[in-house]
């Protein structure tokens, strides 16, 4: 998407996105915490991270244009994609989204139930690190991922590529999946538990996570 801006007679031509697709998790990460702060602000930030216009161009914008092209970026996130892409490509490498969340580790809940306690919009790299591992094999629509081992530092900077679209959709899907999966927690956790203590007892008995045109 383009955007023309008249300055001091002259009139410019710069590039706006053209699809949320566009907008990196790195990127919407920055977005993010530039909503703590004042409107304005959020303003100048998000069109400079968004297009190519120069900052010093954004401040002389009047606020009417300014809004336009606020809106034409709102209208943008609304008609992004919101279907779960379950193999995405970084890199020309591919990560397959946790083919069955009901067969989640206590390990991988555990760390996903840190990381979003912890304020999810600063940690969503790790999150999509823990949901989305490299694919070990693939047939048709089945495919298998790496066994979580709770290294994802280096997978989390790759993560960072993501489209915000692609993140925004996986993290709809788990959040929805993961209200069943709280509700079956206790239980889960009880019976992780008596597991656990039958196998531990031997041992016990033998020592006693400008303008727009």
């Amino acid at each position: 998407m383009k955007v023309r801006v008249k300055k001091e007679g002259k009139v410019k031509e710069f590039k706006l996105i053209s699809s949320w697709e566009d907008v990196t998790l790195e990127k919407w990460i920055k977005l993010i915490a530039f909503q703590d702060g004042t409107k304005s602000k959020e303003a100048e930030e998000t069109i400079a991270a968004l297009s190519d216009i120069p900052k010093k161009l954004i401040k002389e914008l009047s606020l009417q244009d300014v809004v336009v092209i606020m809106n034409q970026l709102t209208e943008l996130q609304q008609k992004q994609d919101s279907s779960l892409k379950r193999i995405i490509e970084i890199d020309g490498k591919e990560y397959g989204f946790h083919p069955n969340l009901d067969d989640i580790t206590l390990g991988e809940f555990a760390d996903l139930e840190h990381y979003i306690g912890s304020g999810h919009e600063h940690s969503l790299p790790e999150i999509m690190a823990i949901l989305y591992r490299p694919v070990t094999e693939k047939k048709n629509d089945v495919y298998t991922i790496e066994a979580y081992d709770g290294n994802i530092i280096i997978r989390a900077e790759e993560m960072k590529k993501m489209s915000a679209e692609q993140v925004q959709n996986a993290l709809r899907f788990f959040f929805a999946l993961g209200r069943e999966l709280l509700q079956t927690l206790p239980s889960f956790l009880t019976q992780k538990l008596k597991e656990t203590m039958t196998l531990l007892q031997p041992k016990v008995s033998q020592k006693s996570g400008g303008t727009l045109e």
